[in-house]
C-alpha cells in the first residue's frame, strides 16, 4: 500500500501493541495493517482501521474504533478518521464522530467536527466537537443540543 504516492518503509499485519506504566497495561492497540514511513517527518498509518483500548487499574475502561488513523512521531499526535466510535465502558456512554485527534504530549483527545453523544439511558446529544482526557474518563461536548428526558406529570 502507498500513502500519497510513497510506499512504506515497514509494514505489518494484525498488529497488537501494548503500553504500560509501572507494570500495568494503560493502552492497547490492534490494527489489521500498520505502515511506517521514515522521512523528515516520520509517521505511521493504519489504512484498514484501529481499535484502541484504555485501561484503569488493569480493567478496560474505554475503546476507540476508526476506519483510518495516522500517528505523527514528532508531534506525538494521532488522528482517527471515518466512523470513529468511542465507548466509555464504565458509564456505558458513546461518542460518534468522523474525526478525533489524540494529543499524547498533552494527554488530551478532542474533535472539532460534529459529534453525537449517546448516554446510558439512550438519550442523544449533538455537539460541535468535544474535549476529553486521554483515557476518556472525563469529557465535555462543545455546544450540546439534543434530547432531554423528563417525567410525565
Amino acid at each position: 500500500m502507498e500513502y500519497n504516492g510513497k510506499f512504506p518503509d515497514e509494514s505489518g499485519i494484525n498488529i497488537e501493541y501494548f503500553m504500560s506504566e509501572d507494570g500495568e497495561i494503560t493502552f492497547s492497540l490492534y490494527a489489521p495493517v500498520m505502515n511506517t514511513y521514515y522521512s523528515d517527518n516520520p509517521f505511521t498509518d493504519f489504512p484498514e482501521g484501529i481499535v484502541v483500548s484504555s485501561y484503569t487499574n488493569g480493567e478496560k475502561h474505554s475503546t476507540l474504533t476508526a476506519n483510518y488513523a495516522i500517528k505523527e512521531d514528532y508531534t506525538e499526535r494521532m488522528e482517527a478518521h471515518g466512523n470513529v466510535v468511542i465507548v466509555d465502558l464504565v458509564k456505558q456512554e458513546s461518542i460518534l464522530t468522523e474525526k478525533i485527534i489524540w494529543d499524547k504530549k498533552n494527554k488530551r483527545i478532542h474533535s472539532d467536527v460534529e459529534v453525537t453523544q449517546i448516554k446510558s439511558d439512550g438519550t442523544r446529544n449533538i455537539g460541535d466537537g468535544f474535549e476529553a482526557d486521554e483515557k476518556f474518563t472525563k469529557y465535555t461536548i462543545k455546544n450540546p443540543r439534543g434530547e432531554i428526558l423528563a417525567e410525565e406529570l
